[in-house]
């Protein structure tokens, strides 16, 4: 029988607070509320924090990495690796382009892109590969820069998950020719909805800053202020991606404590694994050698074999004791649209489909409290404990 529910930790709750307020109403009594100085101060702070030359901002990481593939040029028929544990987002804006998301396994230490596999599934029609820094812990990229620089592939990097994160003393975003973050509500920093593109190619910058808003072929928020004229040029078929001065003002604010953030989650993410690794029943996730997680996620994952529970049972169990948890992600290959588009067979990646039964996602926002840490803890360990063979 469940425990009577003695606390009620959610999944995910975002450090904001009166300062991100006071942030936010500056900007509300400017009387500028959409894209302009605000967002302007907001890419210069974040490129120079990840060590970028030009930092763009967007509506969302989606938008971010739409516009880094029509930067690049990418067309119809042309194929790009993505792996398939990801959201849909990474897979899904090659389609926009209908090109085909050609779907990569992954490791099963890291849960990143395999690049063994990547590399057996390029082709002719092959143009970029987007890694995913999964949960937070950075990819291989020497090995993928190495590979698409010998096969002439374009990389993009999807940091959804990466910030702050660095491989080899390096932050991401500052690797390759274009890298993507995500500002969303349950991101390390966030703006509610919002994302930014990193890049050292001014060419790339300028397009990107371009067709963010509409294909207007100079930076229209000027048009209202008093440096501006009414005149402007429609350029190319943009869309609607710009971040708005509100956001930014918030993104500013947290800027400022991302360490102070990422810290946070890294603490509790070693509590976690100090008390789960002795666990038959349980793996903890590892940082690769040379890196630092953002550790935006902890995704545990339990060894079967070891419990007369499922992970679907699990969730539940924690969830009647008050513990939010969630499962990042079902992999791409699994999903109606890319089965029956593009025809992918859950044998095809065969690590994908074995390690999606195996992981759950459990809480770690900066706010958790010692008192919520060990609660989550002792309740793992005593459904773990209690279903062990």
């Amino acid at each position: 029988m469940a425990k009577v529910i003695e606390q009620i930790i959610p999944f995910h709750s975002a450090d904001v607070g009166e300062e991100e307020a006071q942030a936010a109403g500056e900007v509300i009594r400017s009387g500028w509320l959409t894209m302009g100085p605000k967002t302007i101060e907001f890419e210069q702070k974040f490129a120079a924090y990840v060590g970028a030359k030009h930092a763009v901002g967007v509506s969302s990481c989606t938008a971010a990495l739409h516009l880094a593939l029509d930067a690049i040029g990418l067309k119809q028929g042309d194929e790009v690796l993505v792996p398939t544990t990801t959201f849909t987002s990474t897979a899904e804006v090659v389609c926009y382009f209908k090109a085909k998301p050609v779907l990569v396994d992954v490791d099963a230490k890291t849960l990143c892109m395999d690049p063994v596999d990547a590399e057996r599934r390029i082709t002719e029609k092959t143009r970029a590969v987007i890694p995913v820094h999964y949960a937070g812990q950075p990819c291989d990229m020497d090995v993928i820069r190495d590979m698409a620089k010998r096969h002439g592939l374009r990389v993009i990097e999807d940091a959804a998950h990466a910030l702050p994160a660095s491989y080899h003393g390096v932050r991401i975003g500052a690797i390759s020719e274009l890298t993507a973050f995500s500002f969303y509500a349950t991101k390390t920093l966030t703006t509610g909805e919002g994302g930014m593109i990193t890049t050292d190619n001014d060419e790339l910058a300028t397009r990107m800053r371009m067709m963010r808003l509409h294909g207007i072929g100079r930076d229209a928020w000027k048009r209202y202020s008093a440096a501006g004229s009414w005149f402007y040029e429609v350029l190319d078929s943009g869309f609607k991606y710009n971040l708005t001065d509100i956001q930014s003002a918030i993104g500013i604010v947290q800027l400022g404590k991302c360490d102070q953030m990422r810290d946070a989650r890294a603490k509790i993410a070693h509590r976690y694994s100090e008390a789960f690794a002795p666990e038959r029943a349980l793996q903890v996730p590892t940082v690769s050698d040379g890196c630092d997680s953002a550790w935006h996620l902890y995704v545990l994952r339990l060894n079967l074999e070891e419990l007369s529970i499922t992970r679907s049972e699990m969730i539940e169990k924690l969830k009647e004791r008050g513990v939010g948890t969630s499962v990042h992600f079902i992999p791409l290959h699994m999903h109606p649209y890319y089965k029956n588009t593009y025809g992918y067979r859950e044998e095809d990646f065969p690590v994908a489909s074995k390690q999606y039964q195996r992981y759950l996602s459990l809480p770690i926002f900066p706010g958790m409290t010692e008192s919520q840490i060990d609660y989550v803890i002792e309740n793992v360990l005593e459904i773990a404990r209690s279903a062990a063979r």
